[in-house]
């Protein structure tokens, strides 16, 4: 769970988790701290959507206008913000409002900002996410994709963008996400309570210290969590610089090919999760180990089973599942090549020596 969501910290495009569990197991209260670890952001001052000074092709439809009239965006550092999506969220609460009657009236452009604006940049917590009605869930899922909010009634327009990391927690006992918003969910874990003793009593331990004195304790872990907040920054900065081989893209198709995974939706998180965790990790190129432990987070949710069936998929398994891809493609070197038509086609070759 822990590693899911720091991955979505370090490289928030990879489409957020679903934490899925039985009640009592700190599911809200990780993704709660998973703010704390973030680092500030600079954004435009006066801005309703946390605009980035620093990427223009993402600002809001007000700051362009701003710029349009020779207007300088002034600059502020804020604190990453957690936005919480209540159950009974609505469309207009989810993605803004305009208001027709001034449009229409006045000729003025009036939009109200919902919870995707407040959310740009932040992190999106949904907890119960699965009694949202699926329209709303569609909504959001949606926007984590395309990095924009777009708001259209009767020809009047309004765009902003919506970049957030999108976290989703449910009990299972309550009712499942339908597949087609399951597999919408980058990254899914499961989570248990612990069953050694010694566990259990360190938990409380750390509950009780943090009731007596909350200040005390937050001190006592102030480095621990320093630390964390600057490993994240700092792969903030190097994962897109982090290197693939052909040899990884293969390993990555080959693997959710013969777990017979729907769609390439997987295939895309693999990579962007492996290249986030070599970036944690200091990296500046994947190996096994990443894309190993992304394909643990990215497919439980994605394959086919049966009702009864663990969605779980153990790393162990994996591993011989990569061992097997290694071995076909030293065995074999695939070329790819584009015909005049401009379609691709595929051959393989037997590799010399």
């Amino acid at each position: 769970m822990k590693r899911a969501l720091v991955l979505n910290a370090v490289n928030p495009s990879i489409g957020g988790v679903l934490i899925r569990g039985e009640r009592g197991t700190a599911k809200s209260t990780a993704a709660r701290a998973l703010a704390a670890l973030l680092p500030d952001i600079e954004v435009v001052v006066d801005c309703r959507f946390n605009c980035d000074p620093h990427a223009p092709e993402r600002l809001c439809t007000e700051c362009r206008e701003r710029i349009d009239v020779g207007e300088q965006l002034p600059i502020a550092l804020r604190r990453t913000r957690l936005v919480d999506l209540p159950v009974s969220a609505t469309e207009d609460r989810v993605v803004g409002t305009l208001d027709l009657e001034k449009a229409l009236q006045k000729g003025e452009r009036q939009f109200d900002p919902g919870v995707l604006a407040a959310a740009n940049r932040g992190i999106l917590y949904v907890d119960e996410v699965n009694l949202l009605d699926d329209h709303v869930v569609d909504l959001l899922l949606d926007s984590a994709a395309m990095g924009v909010n777009v708001v259209e009634r009767e020809g009047i327009s309004f765009q902003h963008p919506a970049r957030f990391i999108l976290v989703g927690t449910m009990n299972p006992e309550e009712g499942e996400l339908r597949p087609q918003l399951l597999d919408r969910f980058a990254l899914s874990v499961e989570v248990r309570g612990l069953g050694n003793a010694g566990d259990r009593m360190a938990i409380l331990e750390r509950h009780i210290s943090f009731d007596q004195d909350a200040e005390s304790f937050r001190r006592d872990w102030l480095a621990k969590e320093k630390e964390l907040s600057e490993r994240i920054d700092a792969a903030r900065t190097l994962v897109d610089k982090v290197r693939y081989t052909r040899r990884d893209l293969f390993s990555i198709a080959n693997l959710t090919a013969s777990l017979g995974v729907d769609g390439h939706r997987a295939d895309l998180v693999i990579l962007k999760a492996a290249r986030a965790h070599a970036a944690f990790e200091g990296r500046d190129q994947i190996t096994e180990r990443d894309i190993l432990l992304a394909a643990e987070l990215a497919l439980p949710h994605r394959m086919k089973r049966g009702p009864f069936s663990d969605a779980t998929l153990y790393e162990g398994e994996l591993e011989e599942r990569m061992e097997q891809i290694a071995e076909d493609y030293d065995d074999s070197a695939e070329t790819i090549t584009t015909d005049a038509s401009g379609e691709m086609s595929e051959t393989k070759k037997k590799a010399s020596g």
